[in-house]
């Protein structure tokens, strides 16, 4: 591609689009467009707000349908041509605002026409926007049709037949879980556990040599999503100040905010939606004894036992140790400190010999720095690490090369 040339075109659309735009304007952008070669047309459409473009072009009840040329053009005639990236871009600019029947086709269409690995890097693109506007949000609240949307989940299914992933979706609440934050009294309020961080990335890693995909952790949370998304962006952008870059956010509702088993219900209601939208994954879950998600991650493994691989619990309740043998019998295993979940996680198969070894480092690095209250919690919580860590010393190590 010549980049001048390029440049050229991008700053001839931008005047195009600049104030108000007539119908030779935008003629003049679907000509434009049109005439670009491929890879002009992904400089192009990376280069421009597409909401503002599919916005400034119209249809008219006299005159030209400009709208419906262009997504012809982009979601059609022209969609084998753009990258996912772009791809997934003008999927997010079709679902933002209201998506009318029209939109709801097109989007449709950008997914039929992809298979395999290629249609899960899209759906994983879209999910990782860093906003409230994902593949959740898109398939089950912006599809409006139901004939549409199980048109999707047919095709998503169809292709985990044919291509499985063999990855896993890391599940994980947040309250308790990622930060004392609820009924957990051993940390200071808002702490990040120590070797939380750390035991996501190797869960997301996984059990082999080649580390899998990056990007696949999802909070499952009881927190109430509004019209807005304004309480799903606040908490995604409090993640990401506390050390998580990208997640995705399934949230609760303000009707299911009271009581263990309303909460344990809405986030299983979640948990089904987002397996149907990833049936090539299998699905580990994260979460803690005090706020409905054994119960929770007790329904997951009786409706997917061979998809949810395993449930990890972290204990802020004082569950008894023959109560947690119960629910190790079902694969929830409860645990004190991340290290000690990283050892179970090792155990049921989800993360490697050296991914321990590299949670421990975290946990021993991160408790350090916290600033405890008195030393009595500091060192009961070094007690915790300390058993957990030798626990780590008598885990088999793999012979070497």
């Amino acid at each position: 591609m010549d980049l001048s040339i390029a440049t050229t075109k991008l700053q001839a659309l931008r005047r195009d689009m600049t104030g108000h735009t007539d119908r030779d304007d935008e003629r003049r952008i679907l000509d434009l467009l049109k005439g670009a070669t491929g890879e002009e047309l992904n400089f192009l459409l990376s280069n421009v707000d597409l909401v503002r473009l599919l916005s400034d072009v119209d249809d008219r009840l006299v005159g030209p349908d400009h709208h419906t040329q262009l997504l012809d053009l982009l979601c059609t005639h022209r969609a084998p041509e753009l990258s996912l990236p772009v791809r997934a871009s003008l999927a997010t600019a079709l679902q933002k605002g209201a998506t009318h029947t029209q939109a709801e086709r097109r989007l449709r269409d950008l997914f039929l026409a992809l298979k395999g690995r290629e249609l899960t890097a899209f759906k994983n693109l879209l999910d990782g926007g860093g906003e409230y506007h994902d593949l959740q949000h898109l398939v089950f609240a912006d599809v409006d049709d139901p004939g549409l949307r199980a048109e999707l989940l047919a095709h998503f299914q169809r292709e985990a037949d044919a291509v499985p992933s063999g990855e896993n979706k890391i599940l994980s609440d947040i309250d308790d879980t990622f930060f004392a934050n609820w009924v957990d009294p051993r940390y200071p309020k808002k702490t990040v556990y120590p070797g939380v961080l750390a035991f996501y990335q190797e869960l997301d890693r996984g059990p082999g040599i080649i580390p899998g995909r990056a990007g696949d952790l999802t909070f499952v949370s009881a927190r109430p999503q509004d019209p807005l998304g304004l309480i799903e962006n606040a908490t995604l952008e409090s993640l990401r100040e506390r050390g998580v870059p990208l997640a995705v956010m399934l949230s609760g509702s303000f009707f299911y905010l009271v009581g263990n088993t309303r909460i344990a219900q809405k986030k299983f209601d979640n948990f089904e939606r987002y397996a149907r939208l990833f049936p090539e994954y299998g699905f580990v879950f994260v979460g803690d004894s005090g706020q409905g998600d054994v119960e929770f991650g007790a329904k997951m493994r009786a409706a997917q036992p061979q998809a949810v691989r395993a449930v990890f619990i972290h204990d802020v309740v004082a569950t008894p140790e023959p109560k947690r043998e119960e629910w190790r019998a079902q694969h929830l295993f409860f645990f004190d400190t991340y290290v000690g979940a990283a050892v179970e996680a090792f155990h049921a198969g989800v993360l490697s010999r050296d991914g321990v070894d590299r949670i421990a480092a975290a946990a021993v690095e991160s408790l350090a720095a916290i600033a405890f209250s008195s030393p009595a919690q500091r060192q009961a919580r070094e007690a915790e690490l300390a058993r957990d860590l030798a626990r780590v010393q008598a885990l088999p190590r793999a012979p070497s090369a």
